[in-house]
């Protein structure tokens, strides 16, 4: 989750006050600036807003900093789905990277799942796989940056494009019903192709017979 910082700021030997608003930041880097702030002696009405407009107190916010060091944060995951068509078979690829405990990780997953029809399906899969794992991993309640080369996945999920195929509305239903249940604040972003090689290939693993599931930790 990320938060805006919005206050007032009370010049010396003046009754005006200057308003002041953040860039988006981290909740345990909110916390941190509200402490320098307030160090200025000037601190007029102070409010964190997140990125759905809903408003939180400091208390809140440092209540949540001494548990959400133990959560996965700063999530970027990546899909992609593959579909052979001759012999009607998927293969669907997840890679995800978070912070937690301070530590940096990268969790490699696939899947194959039966009765596909194709690759637009195929691909909504992948995403599927995505949520799931994302729930394995205990996250819930925070923004995650998804990324993928679909760009009828992308848009349609981002409410960008609108989805005629019933087939599909029901994995698009079935995907949104689950962040919503996890507390999910999805951000979408497209892809080229060549930049989400290390899904693909997982994917391409999958539809070979080569099921994957690995966590890693990223040493700098």
């Amino acid at each position: 989750m990320k938060l805006t910082l919005e206050w007032e700021y009370k010049p010396s030997k003046s009754k005006e006050t200057v308003r002041f608003v953040s860039d988006p930041v981290t909740v345990e880097r909110a916390v941190q600036l509200a402490a320098d702030i307030e160090k200025t002696g000037r601190l007029g009405n102070l409010s964190f807003m997140d990125e759905s407009g809903v408003y939180w107190s400091r208390k809140e916010l440092q209540k949540m900093v001494a548990v959400i060091v133990t959560e996965p944060t700063d999530i970027v995951a990546y899909f992609d789905g593959g579909f052979q068509k001759d012999i009607q078979e998927s293969g669907q690829g997840v890679a995800i990277y978070y912070t937690q405990s301070h530590k940096n990780y990268r969790v490699r997953t696939n899947a194959a799942f039966d009765e596909i029809s194709s690759n637009s399906e195929s691909e909504y899969a992948a995403l599927w796989l995505l949520v799931n794992e994302l729930d394995a991993l205990g996250v819930h309640h925070t923004s995650v940056t998804i990324k993928g080369d679909s760009m009828g996945v992308i848009h349609q999920m981002s409410g960008e494009w609108p989805c005629y195929e019933e087939n599909l509305q029901r994995w698009m239903d079935r995907i949104e019903e689950k962040m919503k249940k996890l507390g999910l604040q999805p951000v979408f972003e497209l892809l080229n192709r060549n930049d989400n090689k290390e899904a693909d290939t997982l994917a391409t693993q999958a539809l070979n017979g080569n099921i994957i599931h690995g966590k890693k930790e990223i040493i700098d």
